[in-house]
């Protein structure tokens, strides 16, 4: 089960496209998956024949878990198909019900809903969220069981709150929540953490973005700052630090309730404002209806997260691993700035935190970069 954002923690096997003893080609889808965020077909490694299929049609597993063997030493010819070989091909008169990503199930455990009495708009009639969620809507819910026995003639009464029952309850961590935390405290434990601060003026920006959010201005200044200064644009991985000559732009996108992940902008140096913000805004978009592909969530070399649209001033972000720096782009909040010598004016104003790894980077470095991207800001002229 390939890895398809730090917060994706199992994904569930929707469609096998081959059955033991076919041959496929490298590339060549081979099966598609589901999970919270992603639903996507996955490209075989290599070509050879399907020799094992090893996680059934509508299982749930974890990353990491193999889902299948190819034999890269078999010959092309003629496919010799084990039809009591689980997995293959399906059709709508198929034994195997169409699968249900655990989010959707965790909705409907919570709400004592019958997923057998729900419709489902997805693919081969899947239940999907927001099929749930409608169902919730049209007043569905069912009540909690109740815990007298069936031949009791007496109502359960309303019992009075205590002490003790008022104290709240705990709730299980999500998979994805788990995941979150397992990423963030590995971050935590491998990385020198260290926070440099600078304050931006954005009265060119603003002057130019006109309905564009701020961050396509941000992140063009951040792949300009990178470009002067690559050693910011690198991987560390054990003792071995790689630095990137493309620059390949994580953006954090919130999820709400159910968690955030990094798509990535790839080459995004080779891009305009313009197109960055084009392409944030399609990975946004797909991120948040659970359409990305796994590629698209892999290979970042620098990563800028936006609390700012959010409303916050500062803050000292998680290291993306195995990345050596991550920019935070806080909220542009009009203030009195001393401009001019003893003048002073109201300018639009963000602070830039940057946290970075101590183990590859020097502060000298961290805040000469920082102030490289204030000037691409402060001098923005499109």
């Amino acid at each position: 089960m390939p890895q398809m954002g730090v917060s994706v923690a199992e994904g569930t096997v929707v469609e096998w496209k081959k059955r033991v003893g076919d041959w496929i080609e490298a590339d060549e889808t081979v099966v598609e998956i589901s999970t919270d965020k992603v639903e996507t077909e996955v490209p075989s490694p290599a070509s050879g024949r399907v020799s094992e299929i090893l996680v059934e049609v509508g299982s749930t597993v974890d990353v990491g878990v193999v889902l299948a063997r190819i034999d890269t030493a078999a010959v092309p010819g003629e496919a010799h198909r084990d039809e009591s070989a689980v997995g293959g091909r399906l059709s709508a008169g198929d034994e195997h019900p169409p699968p249900i990503s655990p989010v959707v199930r965790r909705i409907a455990a919570e709400h004592h809903v019958d997923l057998d009495q729900v419709k489902g708009t997805g693919r081969r009639g899947r239940v999907t969220k927001k099929d749930v969620l409608a169902y919730l809507e049209n007043g569905h819910e069912k009540p909690a069981e109740a815990t007298l026995h069936i031949e009791s003639p007496y109502r359960e009464e309303q019992a009075q709150p205590t002490a003790d029952s008022r104290q709240p309850t705990g709730t299980p961590l999500s998979p994805m929540r788990k995941q979150i935390a397992e990423h963030m405290r590995r971050s935590l434990q491998t990385a020198a953490h260290c926070t440099t601060i600078v304050e931006a003026d954005m009265s060119r920006v603003e002057e130019a973005r006109g309905r564009m959010s701020y961050l396509p201005f941000v992140a063009r200044a951040a792949i300009a700052a990178l470009r002067e200064f690559p050693m910011l644009n690198a991987t560390l991985e054990g003792d071995r630090l790689t630095v990137h000559e493309e620059v390949h732009l994580g953006i954090a996108v919130s999820l709400g309730e159910e968690g955030l992940i990094v798509p990535v902008v790839h080459n995004a140096h080779e891009l305009s404002h313009e197109g960055l913000a084009a392409r944030i805004k399609d990975l946004a978009s797909r991120a948040r209806s659970k359409e990305l592909k796994p590629e698209e969530v892999q290979g970042g070399t620098f990563t800028i997260t936006n609390p700012g649209a959010f409303g916050a001033l500062l803050a000292t972000p998680i290291i993306n691993q195995p990345q050596v720096a991550i920019l935070d782009l806080e909220a542009v909040v009009k203030r009195p700035v001393v401009v001019g010598g003893d003048s002073i004016a109201i300018r639009p104003m963000t602070y830039l935190c940057m946290s970075w790894d101590h183990r590859a980077l020097d502060g000298a470095l961290a805040a000469q970069f920082l102030t490289s991207v204030r000037r691409q800001i402060e001098e923005w002229n499109g």
